[in-house]
């Protein structure tokens, strides 16, 4: 799940986050690539972000679905600089989960996951 921004990393990343905010979900990690592997092992890369987005509600129907799911949460949403005036924003396909449970549950979870996801990807390039 793909969305191209023609705006620059920083005021992207801000979009992003108001989009999944809009959508309910809060950020509950957020990773910053590009500084992680400059400190471990002193590369550069493109600015790069990964957050952890989270609807705890959603979280919860599928934990009590299935208490294995934990270890596919949260969403995770990258948002990454392609060039100065273009950020791409790629998120995990939540409809995978479904796909490693034999649980309803989980698919009608990762199914309205999908489609929050889409609607922020939409909006995003709405932007453009």
């Amino acid at each position: 799940m793909t969305a191209t921004v023609e705006r620059g990393f920083p005021e992207t990343l801000e979009l992003v986050r108001g989009a999944l905010a809009a959508e309910g979900f809060g950020i509950i990690t957020e990773i910053d690539m590009s500084a992680t592997l400059k400190a471990k092992l002193d590369v550069e890369m493109p600015p790069q972000v990964i957050l952890g987005a989270c609807r705890p509600a959603l979280a919860h129907q599928a934990l009590l679905a299935d208490p294995s799911i934990a270890t596919l949460l949260p969403c995770n949403v990258v948002v990454r600089s392609a060039r100065t005036t273009s950020t791409t924003v790629e998120a995990f396909d939540p409809a995978f989960l479904a796909g490693m449970v034999d649980s309803e549950e989980v698919r009608t979870v990762a199914a309205d996951a999908r489609e929050r996801l889409t609607r922020v990807l939409e909006s995003l390039e709405k932007e453009n």
